[in-house]
């Protein structure tokens, strides 16, 4: 008799039959696309490696296709996945240490995808249900997993996509990590339909991943709040998206008010907003708002999706639903009849569902917490490899949540049991604060207190910064959310029982005069997650995805040292901030161009906040985010924070020192997720390069090596122009009110014309080569005549008439209301106009016609409206116009410089971005940001060198313009500290 074969392992279905889709496609990848039966090829090969035996396969979750194929031919094999932040090493290192997977599978040192085998076969035994295991606490690496079964897995992809109404020709983008249960959710639904994942590691601030999005025909959009705030940010509602059907939102609560625009902006622009609520040990979702109640119930987290249901478990004595004074939030009122009607999907509502019945003539819904029941409810937890062997221990889902019923049958939260918060979108315990306090010989009661944890310890008042941190520590939480008064152990708050007194410790901890949320002028994570008083402050954990993510961006000018803003502050993408930009010099950005909330200069208002949100008194001008401290929960706060200070963030401004946040340019950050660029490893030296910054750095080395004659390449000083204008609409006609923004562009043509007119003044005096009609930045208007070294200075001066004579007309309230209503038609208009000087119509042209701010002031306009051209028909009208007007501005034997002047326009409109790597971003970076100094000085500088040592005379003329670029910048700021 022949022995049995040995029983095939437990599998996911959607990952085990991929190949049932055919040829559609299932990921669109910046290489290509690839299609289900060459996914499913992909699979089957990595599955072969992982071998038959189940292993513990760690994979680093990235939003690439080699972590997704290594992730589903886990899940198709039967091979239980460990799945983490594939950004963070420290969360690999400790949960490698502390699960000793067989297989780890991530991004090697080289940027290439690599299977590690740790184990011959396996270390462990695992229980034949285990699938998946996910943290429940972030990127924190905390041992702690939510141990999650195929069906787990299946079922909630399935309910998912029922109730979203995925089809086959849908695509989805992937804006949040896929290893955040979010993130993960989106992949498991659309794949389980033979649905199109859009795989992207780009921000939505990013003009690029809404280039790939339109490319890809991404029909379905996920957000956490954070992401709206960026969405808010660069003007989603003015944008054309033509093929998009829904937009899901989760991670935490969205303001009701925000719930109902964006479900009034899907009814008017054709695409339905869900929102939905859920928990990791959910596997992702609980219920969801059916997207014709948004706007009239946006308070309520919905009904429970399809195969779930809920019953209110009433509250024992020593819980407490609502702390005195803590009132429903407002909107959170019961509703008339809702509309349901049969047929539409929604789970039925149970009887159970209402909880204790009351009175006769109680008519108002009971609160208890929220008990979820369904087939995609956890197995249990694992908090070492010996719990990968256990089956089942948890029947049904006791939230935490404190909800109740509305006679429409919708859910609604009201808080959060008393021994269990939700601060900033992680789950707190206070004993094990407290545990972690008693194991440092500190006595201390702990309570959760709306967006903080409160903490009342023994020790003295001096014990508090040092117990402050040691609490943050033990539970993840920024020190900033942490509030702890150190009292004698006597006098520690209890009841008459002797048992703590939790109420005591939160009023206790209060601060006597306590800013309200709504005071503040710009959403924190707290404002975020957090509604009115006494809602709940997130309905599940969310590791801020769009922000997070964004800090590992390596895109645009992310490693330059002073890189301009991308897309978060363009039109196309607008900045919702009242502090926003000027470009200094040629366009270039800087803190001090920002409006100050006080009169110290920025990098003391960086330390002060910084001091602030991470608890710090150490903190100097060399400090950094990461050094002090700073996680990925401060990270969210911190980036809001010095979002209203400096405007857009560069993506790497965590690692930098605050020096240097006061002084380059920002590009957005963010986050959450999403970034500008690819994820990479650390050791990764693939970049991409903001092309604007490209031409500046490029465009400086050309103008000041064709004056050496060291090769000649002309046209770049005309490229420049373009450019400014491009950074004039991207960092000054910004969603700023009227007078602040007007404000800030004077600033900025300050600081231009000063540091420019006291060079040239020192030129005049010491050359004699130039008239005193230079110094004051005049030539271009009195035309003293062809001679070369008097239009020098051309570049500045028309530049400096553009914005002072935009400056002149913005000041005009009509004006003002113009470019807000007609983005892109008044610089059209513009750009028609300048057209007349480019032809010399009214005869205004200086002798050297080329140079005359008359006749170059329509690529000004150019850039411009480049800026503000969101469709492919604006920049083919603008490519049109550069390829028809710009053959004929110079001298007929000059065609190169034509060429070079339309092509250099040309990748402006065209291209966001370009390919790159980390030193040439750094080299662009600080190119870039010198450039108006580097053609400012070069004049007085090369031609001491350039007949004997040309090479030396480029270089020696770059480094002078660097050296005054700084020594201006120090000026700068010790003009503008008090």
């Amino acid at each position: 008799m022949l022995p049995r074969p040995p029983a095939r392992p437990l599998s996911v279905p959607f990952a085990r039959d991929l190949a049932a889709h055919g040829d559609h496609v299932a990921l669109h990848t910046p290489t290509g696309t690839v299609t289900y039966r060459a996914l499913a090829e992909r699979v089957a090969t990595t599955a072969e490696r992982l071998g038959r035996v189940r292993r513990l396969v760690l994979v680093a979750g990235a939003n690439r296709a080699d972590a997704l194929v290594t992730y589903l031919a886990a899940l198709s094999a039967g091979h239980p996945v460990l799945l983490v932040p594939g950004d963070g090493d420290e969360a690999i290192a400790s949960l490698t240490a502390a699960y000793r997977p067989d297989v780890v599978a991530r991004t090697g040192t080289d940027g290439t995808w690599t299977l590690d085998e740790h184990h011959p076969g396996t270390a462990h035994t695992l229980h034949p249900d285990l699938a998946l295991l996910l943290s429940t606490s972030g990127s924190t690496g905390s041992p702690k997993l939510v141990r999650l079964s195929h069906d787990n897995v299946q079922a909630n992809a399935e309910s998912i996509a029922t109730y979203l109404g995925i089809t086959d020709t849908d695509r989805a983008a992937t804006t949040l990590p896929m290893h955040y249960c979010y993130g993960l959710s989106v992949i498991h639904s659309h794949l389980s339909r033979g649905a199109g994942l859009l795989l992207t590691e780009r921000s939505v601030t990013d003009d690029a991943f809404w280039a790939e999005f339109r490319a890809a025909g991404a029909t379905s959009l996920a957000g956490v709040p954070y992401t709206f705030d960026l969405l808010d940010r660069i003007g989603f509602d003015r944008m054309e998206l033509p093929r998009l059907r829904r937009i899901t939102q989760a991670g935490g609560r969205l303001a009701p008010e925000r719930v109902a625009r964006y479900a009034e902006l899907g009814r008017r622009r054709g695409w339905d907003l869900f929102v939905m609520y859920g928990q990791t040990e959910a596997t992702a979702r609980m219920a969801y708002l059916p997207p014709h109640l948004a706007a009239t119930r946006p308070e309520a987290v919905g009904i429970p999706i399809p195969g779930g249901s809920f019953r209110l478990r009433p509250l024992d004595d020593h819980e407490h639903a609502l702390a005195p004074g803590d009132g429903l939030a407002p909107g959170h009122g019961l509703t008339a009849d809702h509309g349901l009607t049969p047929g539409q999907g929604l789970a039925p509502v149970r009887a159970s569902d209402h909880g204790p019945t009351g009175g006769e003539n109680d008519r108002r819904p009971l609160v208890g917490e929220l008990v979820y029941s369904g087939p995609n409810v956890m197995l249990g937890y694992a908090e070492s490899p010996a719990d990968l062997s256990l089956g089942r221990s948890v029947v049904e889902l006791r939230t935490g949540d404190l909800a109740r019923q509305a006679p429409d049958g919708l859910y609604e939260i009201v808080g959060r049991r008393s021994r269990f918060a939700k601060i900033l979108g992680l789950r707190i315990d206070p004993q094990r604060v407290e545990a972690a306090l008693e194991r440092h010989g500190v006595r201390a009661y702990c309570a959760g207190d709306g967006d903080e944890l409160a903490i009342t310890a023994a020790g003295t008042a001096a014990d508090e910064p040092r117990l402050r941190r040691l609490a943050a520590a033990a539970c993840g939480l920024p020190p900033r959310a942490v509030r702890l008064r150190a009292l004698p152990e006597a006098d520690l708050p209890r009841l008459p029982t002797g048992k703590p007194d939790y109420t005591a410790v939160r009023h206790l901890t209060r601060p006597a005069a306590r800013p309200s949320a709504a005071a503040r002028s710009t959403p924190t994570p707290t404002d975020v997650h957090a509604g009115g008083a006494g809602s709940t402050p997130v309905h599940e954990h969310t590791p801020a995805p769009e922000s997070v993510s964004a800090a590992r961006r390596d895109t645009a000018a992310d490693r330059s040292v002073a890189a301009e803003p991308d897309a978060a502050t363009d039109r196309r993408a607008p900045a919702d901030l009242s502090a926003t930009a000027g470009p200094p010099s040629d366009g270039l950005p800087t803190v001090h161009d920002r409006p100050c909330t006080d009169d110290r200069g920025p990098t003391d208002q960086l330390r002060v906040l910084y001091a602030e949100i991470l608890d710090r008194t150490d903190v100097t001008d060399d400090s950094t985010f990461v050094g002090l401290g700073g996680d990925s929960l401060c990270y969210v706060e911190m980036s809001l924070r010095l979002e209203q200070a400096l405007g857009a963030l560069p993506p790497d401004w965590h690692t930098r020192p605050l020096r240097d946040l006061a002084t380059a340019a920002a590009t957005p950050a963010a986050a959450v997720r999403t970034g500008t660029g690819p994820i990479r490893t650390r050791s990764s030296l693939r970049r991409t390069l903001e092309t604007g910054i490209a031409l500046r750095a490029v465009g400086i080395v050309l103008i000041v090596g064709s004056h050496i004659h060291l090769f000649t390449l002309q046209g770049a000083a005309h490229i420049l122009i373009g450019v400014a204008g491009h950074n004039f609409a991207r960092f000054h006609l910004t969603d700023a009110e009227h007078r602040t923004r007007v404000r800030h562009l004077w600033r900025s043509i300050a600081r231009i014309a000063l540091p420019s007119a006291a060079w040239i003044t020192a030129a005049v005096l010491a050359t004699g080569l130039y008239d005193p009609a230079n110094a004051l930045l005049l030539n271009s208007l009195v035309d003293q005549g062809p001679e070369r070294h008097e239009w020098h200075y051309w570049f500045i001066e028309a530049l400096l008439y553009f914005l002072v004579a935009l400056a002149l007309l913005l000041t005009l309230p009509l004006v003002d209301r113009l470019e807000r209503r007609h983005t892109f038609g008044l610089p059209l208009a513009l750009l028609a106009i300048g057209l007349l000087g480019r032809y010399d119509i009214a005869g205004l042209a200086p002798a050297r016609f080329h140079l005359g701010p008359t006749v170059v002031f329509w690529l000004f306009a150019l850039g411009w409206a480049a800026a503000r051209a969101t469709t492919a028909r604006r920049r083919l009208l603008l490519t049109a116009v550069l390829v028809l007007a710009t053959p004929g501005l110079f001298q007929p034997d000059q065609q190169l410089r034509t060429v070079a002047v339309i092509a250099g326009l040309a990748l402006l409109i065209w291209v966001p971005t370009l390919p790159s790597l980390a030193p040439l971003n750094r080299l662009a970076g600080l190119l870039a940001g010198s450039s108006l100094y580097i053609y400012l000085t070069h004049f007085q500088v090369y031609p001491h060198l350039e007949d004997d040592f040309p090479a030396l005379a480029l270089l020696a003329s770059l480094a002078v313009g660097i050296a005054y670029a700084a020594v201006t910048t120090r000026v700068t700021r010790a003009v503008r500290r008090p």
